[in-house]
C-alpha cells in the first residue's frame, strides 16, 4: 500500500471528522500529553453533568439480525469474528483493517459460511467509509488502544451500535465523550471486557446477587501479566503501539480486566459510586534496560532507549460513596505469574480466584474443602454457565469467556435487552487509566472521581445476568 502506514496511528485527520477540541485532540496524538495537563484532568475528575438520557437500563429497538462491521483484525479481531460467525441472527458485512493481508486472512476464516462481507483496506480513514454504511448495526472494534473512542464515537453518530476493545478510552476527555455521543445518540457503547464473563467472576456475581457474602465492603482486581518481552516484539503489536503508551504513562495502563467483574459485584454505578482514588507505581527496574538492551544491537530499537517507562507495578485505591473500598494493579512487566485476583470480601463470605483454582470461605476457618466447593458450584452456578458453558468452552476465546461476551452482546441486541455494562462501566473502568497517572505523578494525592451516570447511579438498577427472558441467540459450532 501506498499510503504511510504509521499515519493510521496518528489521529490528526478526525478534525476533519467533527470532533471537538483541540485538547482532545493532543490528548488521543500525543501518549505522554495527558500528564502535562493535571490542572484539566482534575476538572473533568470534578465535572458536574445533568445527564441527557439514562443508557444504564436502556434496551435498544430489537435488531433481529445485527448486521456488523469488524475494525482491527490484528491480534484480538480474528477471534471475534470466527466466535460470531457460530451464532444464528448474525450477519458480518464488512472487514476493515489498514493491513490488506489481515482483512483477507480473516475473510477466509469465514470461507464456506453464509458471511460475504465487503473488505475495507484503502488506507487509514477507510473505517469511516464502512460506519457510513446504512446496512450495518453494530461497529466491533478491535484497534490499538488510541483508535477506540475515535471509531466509537463516529460509529455511534452514524447510528451503529459500538463495542470495543479495552480500554474503551485513554484520557478523560475520551470518557466523556462516549458517554455523551452514546445519551445523544441512545446507541450503546459496550467495552468488551471478556473477563465479566469468566466462570468463576460469574459464580461469584450470582453469589454476592443471592447474599452469600453478605454486604461486599472490598473487592481486589489486577492485570499481573508478564508480556515484557512481547511488548518489544516486532510484530506482535503493530508499530509497537502498545510499548508507546508504556512510555512516558505512568500508572495503571489497563485496569479494566480485574475491575470489571468487581465494580458489577460491588453495584458500582448501579447503587454505588466510586469516589476518589489514590495511586502509587513504582520505579521502571526492567522496560528500560530492556530497550537499552536492545538498541545496543538492532537500530530498530534506538528511538525506545534512553525513554521514560512506567514503573513496573501500579497500585491504585478507590474509595466509594458508601465507604468501601477498591484495589487494582497493574504488572506487565515482572516474572509475577498470571493473576487478576478477583478478590470478593464481604461481611460473611470471601472468594478469591488466584492461586488457581478459585476459592471461596464464609468462616474464618478456612478455605471451602473440595466437596464444598463442588456443592456451591452446583447451587449458585449462573444459568449462562449452565446452559452456554460447554459450548463456550468448544468455542473457545479464554477458556470460553470470550464466547460468552460475544453471545450475550448479540442476545442482548437481537431482543433489546439492557447490556451487562454500559457506556457509563464503560467509561468508569477505562477512567482509571489517566486518573492513576495523575495521582502517581503528584505523590499519590487523591483525585475525585468523575459521576459519568450524572447522579443516576443513586436509583440504577444493579447488572441482571439471569435468562428469565430465554435464550433465543441459537449457537452452531462447526464439527
Amino acid at each position: 500500500m501506498k499510503h504511510k502506514r504509521r499515519d493510521f496511528l496518528k489521529l490528526t485527520s478526525l478534525a476533519s471528522a467533527g470532533f471537538v477540541g483541540t485538547s482532545f485532540l493532543t490528548g488521543c496524538s500525543n501518549p505522554d500529553s495527558q500528564a502535562g495537563k493535571q490542572d484539566d484532568i482534575v476538572k473533568l475528575a470534578s465535572r458536574e453533568r445533568a445527564q441527557k438520557f439514562n443508557m444504564s437500563g436502556y434496551g435498544a429497538e430489537p435488531i433481529p439480525t445485527v448486521r456488523i462491521g469488524f475494525v482491527g483484525l490484528g491480534n484480538r479481531g480474528p477471534g471475534a469474528v470466527r466466535r460470531m460467525s457460530y451464532l444464528e441472527g448474525v450477519e458480518i458485512k464488512a472487514l476493515c483493517d489498514i493491513r490488506p493481508e489481515k482483512a483477507e486472512a480473516a475473510a477466509k476464516i469465514l470461507e464456506g459460511t453464509t458471511h460475504q462481507p465487503e473488505l475495507y483496506t484503502a488506507g487509514e480513514d477507510d473505517w469511516k467509509n464502512m460506519c457510513d454504511r446504512d446496512d450495518i448495526d453494530l461497529i466491533y472494534i478491535a484497534t490499538p488502544w488510541s483508535l477506540h473512542t475515535p471509531m466509537a464515537v463516529y460509529a455511534m453518530e452514524q447510528g451503529k451500535h459500538a463495542a470495543t476493545e479495552v480500554p474503551a478510552a485513554t484520557t478523560l476527555e475520551e470518557c466523556w465523550q462516549l458517554v455523551e455521543t452514546s445519551e445523544k445518540t441512545r446507541k450503546h457503547c459496550v467495552i468488551l471486557e471478556n473477563c465479566c464473563y469468566d466462570f468463576f467472576e460469574l459464580l461469584t456475581l450470582n453469589m454476592a446477587r443471592q447474599g452469600f457474602f453478605g454486604e461486599v465492603m472490598h473487592g481486589e482486581g489486577a492485570y499481573i501479566h508478564d508480556i515484557l518481552e512481547g511488548s518489544f516484539s516486532k510484530s506482535k503489536n503493530y508499530n509497537n503501539w502498545r510499548l508507546r503508551q508504556n512510555m512516558h504513562r505512568n500508572g495503571n495502563l489497563y485496569p479494566t480486566h480485574g475491575l470489571g467483574p468487581v465494580c458489577q459485584i460491588m453495584n458500582i454505578n448501579r447503587g454505588d459510586r466510586m469516589d476518589y482514588l489514590t495511586s502509587t507505581s513504582t520505579s521502571d527496574f526492567m522496560m528500560g534496560k530492556m530497550a537499552d538492551s536492545l538498541a545496543e544491537n538492532d537500530d530498530y530499537y534506538k528511538e525506545f532507549a534512553g525513554q521514560d517507562f512506567r514503573g513496573n507495578l501500579n497500585t491504585s485505591v478507590v474509595k466509594t460513596e458508601h465507604g468501601k473500598t477498591i484495589m487494582i494493579q497493574h504488572d506487565t512487566s515482572s516474572p509475577r505469574p498470571y493473576s487478576r485476583i478477583h478478590l470478593i470480601s464481604g461481611t460473611k463470605g470471601v472468594a478469591r480466584k488466584y492461586p488457581l483454582p478459585g476459592k471461596i470461605a464464609n468462616s474464618h476457618k478456612g478455605w471451602f474443602s473440595e466437596e464444598e466447593m463442588k456443592a456451591a458450584e452446583e447451587k449458585y452456578t449462573p444459568e449462562m454457565v449452565t446452559l452456554l458453558g460447554d459450548m463456550a468452552r468448544k468455542a473457545g476465546g479464554h477458556g470460553g469467556m470470550d464466547f460468552l461476551m460475544d453471545w450475550r452482546l448479540i442476545d442482548c441486541l437481537r431482543n433489546g435487552l439492557p447490556m451487562d455494562h454500559d457506556v457509563y462501566d464503560a467509561a468508569l473502568w477505562s477512567s482509571i487509566f489517566p486518573l492513576s497517572e495523575w495521582s502517581t505523578a503528584n505523590r499519590s494525592a487523591t483525585i475525585d472521581v468523575p459521576d459519568f451516570t450524572g447522579g443516576s447511579w443513586k436509583r440504577n438498577n444493579p447488572v441482571d445476568i439471569s435468562l428469565k427472558n430465554g435464550v433465543s441467540t441459537k449457537i452452531a459450532i462447526p464439527g
